[in-house]
């Protein structure tokens, strides 16, 4: 009856791993079998390895099968006290390597069979060494004849917990370095994109931002408007200066016309003391012809009186008026003529004085109301002139006006213009201050990227490493499980179990 055991260590060896379980037989007697399919251990006579794959099955037994990357005290490519199974016989085993020692690959004290020689006998078996001492006799281990004692490790599962947890950060850590990885590859294309863009800039492939040519185009958008101010300014000077010209003319006809004013004033004047002398003149002539009313009227009743006086008189002379008809005067008459002369006189001289006084009238009121007719039209014509020249000194102000507004825009406008020339510049140099900067970084970042991109490749190595050593693990243990199948269907060896 064959078994198999399964353990992290055995009972009085001294065990040595680093982070991976390890297998190994023990050193108790009995016949066992054993074999490992994990990395690191160190079965039998005190295995010691470090984190590198070895394994070795059995230990001081009659049959076991050893192999490993490192040697041992019993174990090892050549080294030790056996090879290709260690121990005191087995496939190749006895004190020697490969075909060396007290005997190889099927020499010593036993060749390809168990030490009791059945199925195959123990003097060589089928294979024979080239050993110097040849074959030797059969021996048969007592210890073969003892029960296997199979006993698990206390501390198997804690070492199992210890291990999972480290696996487990270990795995945390290569996720978070596969995602940081990701992650600057990602910033990687982002900065390579940039640089693509900038690159494309610089040369001018592609939509490029040329401020330069933007606040050109604005400040000969600028230039142009200044320059249809600066003509505008011009035609309004040339506008201006026909005004003045215009309220020039205007100002002339005024003064002329105040001179026209002042000079028929001053005829109003003259020809109004020639009315008031004419006046004068007439109201003296009425006095006059009053005084000589009152005179003639005075002589009258003179006359009257002694016409009165010679008609009472003549009433007791009447014989001799009578008689003296023809010497007598006619008093009468005389009075009557000179009556009539007097008031002819006085009749003509009213008409003269009146007709005269008419015409002087007529003419003063012709001249004064062709004077009137003059200063209202010149009245007007001020009035007229006086709006025109409001209008034109609103005009005026106001073309002063624009032309100040003008003027001020202009100088904003400049400055505007300057103020946005500085600010491109500053931005210009700020974007290329940012362009270095991210050629910086992207310098920095490429590093870095470089650096987990090796320390990437060198995990990968390390896993590719640590897969073909498990897969490596795993064909080896078919193959011993193989060769255990072979030699147990051909009975070669036999296990008892006590």
């Amino acid at each position: 009856m064959s078994f198999q055991t399964i353990c992290q260590g055995s009972k009085g060896s001294r065990r040595g791993y680093s982070s991976c379980s390890a297998f190994g037989g023990g050193t108790g007697g009995g016949i066992r079998r054993s074999y490992s399919s994990c990395r690191g251990y160190g079965g039998g006579m005190r295995g010691q390895y470090g984190s590198r794959s070895l394994h070795n099955y059995g230990g001081v037994t009659r049959i076991s099968y050893g192999s490993g990357y490192g040697g041992s005290i019993c174990g090892g490519y050549g080294g030790g006290y056996g090879g290709m199974g260690g121990g005191y016989g087995g496939i190749g085993g006895g004190y020697g390597g490969i075909g060396g020692g007290y005997g190889g690959l099927g020499g010593g004290y036993g060749g390809l069979g168990d030490g009791s020689g059945e199925r195959g006998g123990g003097f060589g078996g089928r294979i024979f060494g080239f050993g110097s001492r040849g074959i030797g006799s059969v021996q048969v281990d007592p210890n073969l004849l003892r029960p296997v004692r199979v006993e698990i490790d206390p501390q198997i599962q804690q070492v199992k917990n210890q291990e999972k947890e480290q696996i487990k950060v270990l795995n945390n850590q290569f996720a978070s370095f596969i995602d940081k990885v990701r992650f600057l590859e990602q910033q990687n294309k982002v900065l390579q994109t940039k640089w693509q863009i900038l690159q494309r800039q610089s040369q001018g492939i592609g939509p490029t931002m040329n401020l330069d040519a933007e606040f050109q185009q604005f400040l000969n958008s600028l230039r142009s408007q200044i320059e249809n101010i600066r003509s505008q300014k011009g035609q309004l000077s040339t506008e201006l200066q026909s005004m003045q010209h215009y309220v020039e003319d205007y100002k002339n006809k005024y003064e002329e016309e105040i001179n026209r004013r002042t000079t028929a004033e001053n005829d109003f004047v003259v020809l109004k003391k020639d009315v008031d002398s004419a006046y004068l003149s007439k109201s003296n002539l009425d006095s006059r012809v009053g005084a000589l009313a009152e005179q003639i009227n005075f002589l009258r009743r003179i006359f009257e009186l002694e016409i009165s006086q010679y008609q009472t008189g003549g009433q007791d002379t009447s014989v001799v008026v009578s008689m003296d008809n023809n010497t007598h005067l006619n008093l009468e008459g005389i009075i009557e003529e000179v009556r009539s002369q007097y008031e002819e006189i006085a009749r003509s001289s009213r008409a003269e004085a009146e007709s005269w006084y008419h015409s002087q009238y007529e003419a003063l009121q012709n001249t004064a109301g062709r004077h009137g007719d003059n200063l209202r039209n010149t009245r007007q014509e001020i009035q007229e002139l006086t709006r025109n020249i409001q209008r034109l000194r609103s005009e005026i102000e106001n073309i002063k006006k624009q032309f100040a507004k003008l003027q001020s825009d202009i100088a904003e406008a400049e400055e505007r213009g300057e103020l946005a020339l500085r600010d491109a510049k500053q931005k210009l140099h700020d974007l290329e201050c940012a362009l270095v900067k991210d050629k910086e970084e992207l310098a920095r970042l490429l590093k870095e990227y470089q650096e987990l991109l090796n320390v990437k490749i060198a995990l990968d190595i390390e896993i590719a490493m640590y897969r073909k050593l498990l897969e490596g693990e795993e064909s080896r243990c078919v193959w011993w499980f193989l060769g255990e199948l072979v030699l147990s269907g051909s009975g070669v060896h036999k296990l008892y179990l006590a």
